[in-house]
């Protein structure tokens, strides 16, 4: 797949081929270019939960998502994160007893995502988070989507690691 002869990464058009401004891949065979899926962006990531009210407080209260949908029938709560959703499925709920044993330090959800933050106002953010008794790693440049710039790693309440990343550095 990446890097493999044949297969071309680019942004916008190649030759007559336009992907609307997006990371596309293409892969030609015989002259002929081929599309593949054109990622746009993370649509939606789901944590599987146990507490719903430690949750709803780190990511509504600390962190300023909303409440989008609610589907207590099936055990998901959907969280609005600018232009993303964060679902959460309690592990009481029927999408969290399908989905196998719970999360804890040993069998985490997953290794971390990332939210963008702008601006990026490291002191501001610390106190923010302060307020809630959370407590943030160092500010490191890491890379991400639109290049490196300053981020912080935190825990929500059940372990699962955030990142905050601010703008790329100019």
């Amino acid at each position: 797949a990446c890097g493999e002869t044949g297969f071309v990464w680019s942004r916008g058009s190649v030759g007559a081929d336009n992907c609307d401004g997006a990371v596309c891949i293409h892969w030609a065979q015989d002259g002929i270019v081929h599309h593949m899926i054109p990622i746009h962006g993370i649509d939606h990531l789901v944590l599987r939960i146990r507490d719903v009210e430690a949750m709803l407080d780190f990511y509504c209260g600390a962190l300023g998502c909303s409440v989008e949908r609610r589907n207590d029938g099936i055990g998901l709560i959907q969280l609005r994160a600018g232009q993303s959703l964060i679902d959460l499925v309690p592990m009481d709920g029927k999408l969290g007893r399908e989905g196998g044993g719970a999360p804890d330090a040993n069998a985490r959800n997953l290794d971390h995502f990332c939210l963008r933050v702008d601006p990026f106002d490291e002191s501001g953010i610390r106190r923010h988070l302060a307020g809630f008794g959370i407590e943030a790693g160092s500010v490191q440049p890491r890379y991400g989507a639109e290049g490196e710039g300053p981020s912080i790693y935190i825990n929500d309440p059940e372990g699962n690691v955030v990142e905050l990343k601010g703008p790329p550095a100019v």
